[in-house]
């Protein structure tokens, strides 16, 4: 069976390098009519997705709380056709690049907040070389410094796989039909579920959890063999 692991920033006093920023747009959060939750997703972002020149992106531009539940739904439908039909789209889901500013020198890869994935571009040229599928490194709108530094590119990940229903604590609600918050903390033990987890991706997000970032044994190999600093691995199982 094949191996897969989570993705995560290691030892953050050892990473070089640091950033501020944040995303150029996003959804706002929410008060869902059904529910009576007060919220906002942490984790899922489409830095690919360019809202420039589009009729929400002003009001995008700012995070915010929407209390009028059908103007929420209203932007989320308008910005819907720049993704997959399929691809979550919960209050809080941030798109474009990272505006603010970047000190180096980095690792090869920069995993600051657990969510978001950056890395060097001679880093990402590697493992694009070795023929890692599903990688895509954008730009961002970040200041770095001091000069001279490799602007770090920004990797959009899908969002695809699951946690495994027999790891989501008992008792937890299923996701709310109106605004889709499923509320739970990630388990101590992760499981994922095989038959969710895609076959054409090295590096995903998983949909009901997307601050956890997967990777493969593939994917793991080549890093390591290459010596690139900035993540280490977990393994998680699959059922």
């Amino acid at each position: 069976m094949a191996r897969f692991y989570h993705c995560d920033s290691g030892d953050i006093e050892q990473q070089k390098g640091a950033y501020s920023a944040r995303r150029k747009w996003g959804l706002p959060g929410v008060v869902c009519p059904h529910c009576k939750a007060t919220w906002a997703a942490a984790g899922p972002s489409y830095p690919a997705v360019d809202l420039s020149g589009h009729p929400a992106a002003k009001k995008l531009s700012k995070a915010y709380l929407e209390k009028d539940f059908e103007e929420f739904e209203r932007l989320r439908e308008q910005v819907r056709s720049l993704l997959p039909p399929d691809y979550p789209l919960r209050p809080g889901t941030l798109f474009g690049p990272l505006v603010g500013k970047a000190r180096g020198p980095f690792s090869a890869f920069i995993n600051q907040y657990g969510d978001t994935l950056l890395v060097q571009p001679n880093a990402l040229e590697r493992l694009m070389g070795e023929g890692l599928r599903g990688l895509r490194g954008c730009r961002t709108e970040m200041r770095f410094s001091p000069k001279g530094v490799p602007e770090l590119r920004d990797l959009h990940i899908e969002p695809r796989g699951l946690l495994h229903a027999d790891c989501i604590p008992r008792g937890t609600p299923p996701p709310c039909p109106k605004c889709g918050r499923h509320g739970f903390s990630l388990p101590a033990e992760p499981i994922l579920d095989a038959a969710s987890l895609p076959q054409d991706l090295d590096l995903f997000r998983l949909r009901n959890f997307s601050t956890v970032l997967v990777v493969t044994e593939r994917f793991k190999e080549v890093v390591e063999r290459h010596g690139l600093d900035g993540l280490t691995f977990r393994e998680l199982p699959v059922r």
